[in-house]
């Protein structure tokens, strides 16, 4: 990868797979020979901002798109190409994978450029492949080469989210419901950042299947709508992610109402037994006179033990009206 003042990349396409890296001099002869490129760029650099508006020929519109604030996954074609937003997950150091990171794609027959904001790890695939000899013939091949990169790296990010949920569903029991809450809003935020882009991205691949480009073939077409088989699968499995997760939810919550009913029963019951005691205590400490025992030698054990005797008569009760 080279960094010339944002050119991050670029590549002249020997159609076999292969290509030959060059710089900015190298980006401008090509293009004015017809040579087959792919160029990759910074969006974040003034230098790659002043190629798109003025030197690379680009439809003003193509070129705001490629370098708008705000993005999500669509496509369009026009009579000169194509153009595309993907996401993919974001495996940079440190950083969350559902913080996904946009791509913004602009492919003619012989011109591919891709502008980017961070670091994506399919375009550094793409771009060791070239190297290899292994890569893009031409801007159908890319196309196909880079949603299948883009795909394939969210199957392991999905499937975390899904085993965390497992894990979460198999010890909840033995969980603190606060650590288990905290837990589970985690993996619903996760599930719901990437479906919030799968979702569209799902509709913008499979919007490339009625596309009428003549270097857009049948094969590539094909491949497409492979990963766009793909990515409908993680949708359904970033629903399922969710819905159990709502499930897991009202079962942590009736769990903890549950529990909360069952001291708030045990408090109700031990207050209905200590009531008529208290009752009965009260109203034998008032302080007048006539009050039955005050003058008798045992009288406070004859109190406690009618106590005695009243306490247990509520707990049968109890147990007879089956309270407890």
């Amino acid at each position: 990868m080279i960094d010339d003042d944002g050119l991050i990349a670029a590549f002249r396409l020997d159609g076999k797979g292969g290509g030959e890296e060059m710089d900015w001099a190298s980006v401008h002869a090509a293009t004015d020979a017809g040579e087959t490129v792919w160029i990759h760029l910074d969006r974040n650099s003034e230098g790659a901002q002043a190629w798109l508006n003025g030197r690379s020929g680009v439809d003003p519109v193509i070129a705001g798109a490629l370098m708008a604030e705000e993005t999500r996954p669509r496509s369009f074609s026009t009579a000169s190409g194509l153009f595309m937003v993907l996401r993919g997950v974001n495996l940079n150091p440190g950083a969350n994978p559902e913080d996904m990171v946009s791509l913004r794609v602009w492919l003619e027959e012989n011109r591919i450029v891709t502008v980017r904001v961070r670091r994506l790890m399919a375009v550094s695939d793409i771009a060791e492949r070239i190297k290899e000899g292994r890569g893009p013939a031409g801007a159908g091949d890319f196309l196909a080469m880079v949603t299948d990169r883009l795909i394939e790296r969210m199957g392991p990010a999905i499937g975390d989210i899904g085993e965390a949920l497992d894990d979460l569903e198999t010890s909840m029991a033995d969980s603190e419901p606060t650590d288990a809450r905290q837990r589970l809003l985690a993996l619903r935020h996760q599930a719901v950042i990437l479906r919030r882009y799968l979702a569209p991205q799902r509709e913008a691949l499979g919007r490339i299947q009625m596309e009428k480009l003549p270097w857009l073939h049948q094969g590539h077409k094909m491949e497409v709508r492979e990963v766009t088989d793909r990515t409908t699968r993680y949708v359904e499995d970033l629903d399922e992610i969710r819905e159990r997760s709502m499930i897991l939810q009202d079962e942590l919550l009736n769990e903890v109402t549950i529990d909360m009913n069952r001291k708030v029963y045990v408090l109700t019951v031990i207050a209905a037994i200590v009531l008529p005691l208290s009752f009965i205590t009260g109203l034998f400490g008032i302080n007048v006179g006539g009050v039955p025992l005050a003058e008798t030698k045992n009288g406070f054990w004859i109190v406690t033990g009618a106590l005695a005797v009243v306490g247990a008569f509520e707990i049968m009760f109890l147990r007879l009206v089956k309270w407890i």
